[in-house]
């Protein structure tokens, strides 16, 4: 069978008789099996996953199939489904089912899509390179040697290696993003709020927002149509009315574009990252677009604002894997105090409790204003500072990582280095404005370089249509 890249594709084959729902599945199965060591998928739903084909199959013979049908889809393991494990890749969530479904995972199944199965991923979403999981590393599919980002390494591998047409992911400040870089695939982290985040595990609920990450503009567009809206079950999802965006991708529009002159001048851009940035934004103003350089004076605070806040709120938010109500328990136990003690010490990975003692740390009483509140302000500024900016351009273009894809065990011996890889990716998060990486080229190994574009708040129409234009121009110039 050939490998398929967009939903349209996969829509003209089963019209014309070439390919059914069920031998997609069977297809996604057997490369999932065959490609194993790539360690993407800690489960496969198999005989539910065929079901699902089978009844997708009779509903678009009846011509009553969703708009998802044909669409075979991983969820990282931060995403509740009923009745299967939810583990966030961590041990504590030992032997867990979820007792509930996630907004956005039931509105794809509402539409049609086939959920493959649970892709591995940093223990609850906390790392750069997905080296954290306690189901061992997940590969890069270019090279096995090198990492594949993270947290949702699986997720980016998985459409990487075609072992789904897309995954569905989470991004708290680069997460969705920048294993799409290093995968050569195209990842979105909407607008904070597009999404429901009702059922989503939660890490630091004021950044966590629910990606996509797909080989097509055009499937990341119909399925954040799919999942974006309100949700009576998420106060904090928008109300504004969800637009067509897979109809809206076309556009003959000159647009505004500052790149922030600060991320090409730091130290640790690679030249070849760097040039194939630059190469794209030359290319838009031969095209007629209005491009120019901006400048963007908190870039070296971005980091630490962010891994204050984010650890703040994880310390919190953990603090419910306890041993008592679900999950891991010790069994080497004598009292209560003893069993959250060694339930937590046993069952959370290194980089999870790291970022636990962090968050407490910086939410003590001694240092809650030198660090949290300050760190609050800074949010603040760096947040006005991005729409100011947002205002007087259409777009923003930075890379989306500093480098191409590492190698494993590069940066696990050194934490500093391994969060300063999210460096052009958390200001997104930090402003709450929707960002997408996009695969501009390759560096001499062969490795993905990925092109980040950020727009205004609630502006995705925009963003996808810009993408898919500069993504048709690079293939016609190639």
């Amino acid at each position: 069978m050939r490998q398929y890249n967009s939903l349209r594709d996969i829509r003209t084959d089963i019209a014309g008789g070439q390919v059914s729902c069920r031998q997609l599945v069977e297809h996604y199965l057997r490369n999932i099996k065959e490609k194993a060591e790539l360690n993407a998928f800690l489960e496969t739903f198999e005989e539910e996953a065929l079901a699902q084909a089978d009844a997708v199959d009779k509903k678009l013979a009846d011509g009553t199939a969703g708009k998802l049908a044909g669409m075979v889809i991983g969820i990282k393991d931060v995403l509740a489904y009923e009745g299967h494990s939810l583990q966030a890749s961590s041990q504590i969530l030992n032997g867990f089912k979820s007792l509930y479904t996630a907004s956005a995972v039931q509105r794809m199944l509402a539409e049609d899509a086939i959920i493959i199965g649970r892709q591995n991923c940093d223990e609850f979403a906390m790392g750069a390179s997905n080296e954290n999981s306690s189901f061992g590393n997940v590969l890069n599919a270019d090279d096995p040697a090198r990492v594949p980002g993270g947290s949702s390494g699986g997720s980016a591998v998985a459409v990487q290696a075609d072992l789904c047409l897309a995954s569905i992911g989470s991004d708290t400040g680069g997460s969705v993003r920048q294993p799409a870089s290093f995968c050569g695939v195209i990842g979105l982290k909407p607008t904070y709020s597009r999404i429901s985040r009702y059922g989503l595990i939660a890490y630091a609920s004021s950044f966590d927002q629910i990606g996509l990450i797909t080989k097509s503009v055009e499937d990341a567009a119909l399925l954040l149509e799919v999942m974006a809206g309100q949700d009576g079950m998420d106060s904090t999802a928008s109300q504004r009315e969800v637009p067509a965006y897979s109809q809206l991708l076309q556009t003959d529009k000159k647009y505004k574009i500052g790149y922030i002159r600060d991320c090409f001048e730091r130290e640790g851009l690679e030249t070849e990252v760097k040039d194939a940035i630059l190469g794209v934004k030359d290319m838009l103003r031969d095209a007629g677009h209005e491009v120019e350089a901006v400048d963007f004076p908190y870039l070296d605070f971005m980091v630490p604002t962010y891994y204050i806040l984010t650890t703040a709120e994880a310390s919190s938010n953990l603090g419910r894997y306890d041993g008592v109500k679900y999950g891991y328990r010790s069994d080497n136990v004598t009292d209560l105090t003893s069993l959250y003690k060694k339930t937590r010490a046993e069952g959370f990975g290194q980089e999870v409790q790291r970022r636990i003692m962090l968050g407490t740390f910086v939410l003590s009483a001694d240092y809650y204003d030198a660090y949290y509140t300050k760190a609050q302000k800074v949010r603040r500024l760096i947040k006005e500072k991005t729409d100011e900016l947002l205002q007087q351009y259409d777009f923003l273009i930075l890379p989306t990582a500093p480098t191409t894809a590492f190698k494993i065990g590069e940066n696990t011996a050194n934490p500093l280095a391994m969060y300063l890889a999210d460096i052009f990716t958390v200001q997104a998060s930090l402003a709450g404005v929707p960002a997408i990486s996009i695969p501009v080229g390759r560096d001499a190994n062969g490795l993905s370089i990925g092109l980040q574009l950020m727009t205004r708040s609630f502006e995705e129409p925009q963003l996808l249509a810009f993408s898919n234009y500069i993504l048709d121009k690079i293939t016609v110039e190639a």
